[in-house]
């Protein structure tokens, strides 16, 4: 009987588990890198340009790209807001 209790605790966490896949992945662009965020292999946001900065720039580097990617994906994970302030760019150390 301790075994089927064990069994059903487990085959519950299971199905309650969250299991949507998200997925970050960086792109060449035609002035830098940017990012696509997927969740179930469906493109939610694409990223061509780096968010809160007046003018339009591309990052850097893809390394850069990645880092804003994984951290959108991050607080979307988490039911917060995606939004990125100057302040994560500076976190971050993103080259503006």
């Amino acid at each position: 009987m301790k075994f089927i209790k064990i069994v059903v605790f487990f085959l519950l966490f299971i199905s309650c588990e969250n299991k949507e896949q998200y997925l970050v992945r960086s792109f060449k662009s035609n002035n830098g890198w940017g990012y696509t965020i997927a969740i179930n292999d469906k493109i939610v946001i694409r990223q061509t340009v780096i968010p809160t900065v007046s003018k339009q720039m591309s990052f850097k580097s893809e390394a850069d790209a990645m880092k804003v990617g994984n951290l959108v994906r991050d607080r979307i994970k988490q039911n917060l807001s995606p939004t990125i302030a100057k302040k994560d760019l500076i976190l971050l150390k993103i080259a503006l």
